[in-house]
């Protein structure tokens, strides 16, 4: 709950700060920056979307050239991309993050537990 919670915090403070000029967004520098996903997405993957606005937010805010951004899904969170299968809007909210450079990871071991194939399962792996 706390992750969301600072991650609704930063997409209002992205959405007050407006554009940023460059001088704005070189002051952030290069950031390595990880998102952890592992909780259920709700009813029709509302907390998912949520979570993929608010990197899309980061990367708005600091730039796609500085960023380095790693998702890493485990436990409930790879219903991310289990809904995305079904779910056009996160299917292209996902596809945008891919085509920015954001690698999304999956847990093994939640793999072998839950039984669930890599391949088959996950939308675009």
């Amino acid at each position: 709950m706390f992750k969301y919670i600072v991650g609704l915090a930063f997409a209002a403070l992205v959405a007050m700060s407006g554009t940023l000029s460059a001088a704005e967004t070189e002051r952030y520098g290069k950031q390595k920056v990880v998102y952890h996903i592992n909780y259920d997405g709700g009813p029709e993957s509302k907390k998912y979307k949520g979570a993929m606005r608010n990197i899309q937010n980061h990367i708005n805010a600091v730039g796609a050239e500085n960023m380095d951004i790693k998702v890493v899904l485990h436990g409930n969170g790879l219903g991310v991309l289990m809904s995305a299968k079904e779910d056009d809007a996160l299917q292209t909210a996902i596809g945008s993050l891919k085509s920015q450079a954001v690698s999304f990871h999956v847990c093994n071991n939640t793999l072998k537990g839950r039984k669930i194939s890599y391949e088959n399962d996950l939308y675009d792996t």
